[in-house]
């Protein structure tokens, strides 16, 4: 795949309830350091120029104010849980700033959920001020957004197909609990691979540590980052110290540049 010059931000790396969670006395939720804070799942790439956001969850408002995005031109989806699009009413101002309907891309199964839950922004005359979605189907073949070549990934949640995405040299893959062999040769040549890492011990439906870097020394990217991380994967202080050295634990705020 081409390679291009990409920004890229981690604007959040929780899972569904994020951490700390409602309720826990753990102490990883009652830790003092920001980077054991985590918003649910998302990423701010910045493409040539080209402003996209992964995933626009319950925290996608949060997210833009404190990273201070003022220019989005596109929003991908990995799939329609809540945690990965229950913000997109929050496309808003950017609508407005923009004066046009937001590009989301999502598989056709995503693109009905989203209709379906926000119906009111597909009826024939929607109410005043609500958002405007130009909601985009796609499947595994790629596709050009503005001129950036995008490569979905079809990776499994548990049983449920969804979708990560590779942009030249950058890859991303979250929710994951198995990556097909035709997934994996679509890896060859990433040099920064982010991949979703819940907790040490075995999930049903996401990638432990191990596993991950199971697929982390497959793909051997220069650099890993593991994200979706729940309080379970311990202080971020600690749990850095014993990953190989090209891997890391990822942290809300984080960010990485890659040139091609």
């Amino acid at each position: 795949m081409d390679k291009y010059n990409i920004h890229g931000i981690f604007l959040g790396t929780g899972t569904s309830q994020g951490v700390p969670v409602i309720g826990c006395n753990c102490v990883v939720c009652n830790s003092s350091d920001p980077r054991d804070n985590r918003l649910r799942t998302s990423f701010f790439l910045d493409v040539e120029g080209v402003h996209i956001v992964i995933d626009a969850g319950c925290d996608f408002r949060q997210q833009m104010l404190r990273n201070h995005i003022v220019s989005l031109d596109a929003l991908l989806i990995t799939h329609e849980h809540k945690d990965h699009l229950a913000g997109l009413d929050d496309i808003r101002p950017f609508n407005f700033m923009h004066f046009t309907p937001l590009p989301i891309y999502a598989e056709h199964r995503v693109v009905e959920a989203i209709k379906r839950e926000f119906a009111y922004v597909f009826v024939e005359n929607p109410y005043p001020g609500s958002p405007m979605m130009n909601v985009q189907e796609i499947t595994v073949q790629p596709f050009e957004f503005k001129g950036i070549k995008i490569q979905p990934l079809r990776v499994n949640h548990l049983k449920l197909p969804i979708l990560g995405y590779r942009v030249g040299q950058f890859a991303y893959i979250t929710d994951c609990s198995f990556i097909p062999e035709e997934t994996m040769e679509m890896l060859d040549g990433v040099e920064c691979l982010v991949i979703n890492a819940l907790r040490f011990e075995e999930h049903y439906s996401h990638f432990c540590v191990s596993q991950a870097l199971e697929v982390i020394n497959k793909v051997k990217p220069k650099q890993a980052y593991l994200t979706h991380c729940s309080h379970d994967i311990g202080f971020y202080e600690e749990t850095s110290l014993i990953l190989p050295e090209n891997v890391f634990l990822a942290y809300d705020g984080l960010q990485i540049d890659l040139k091609k």
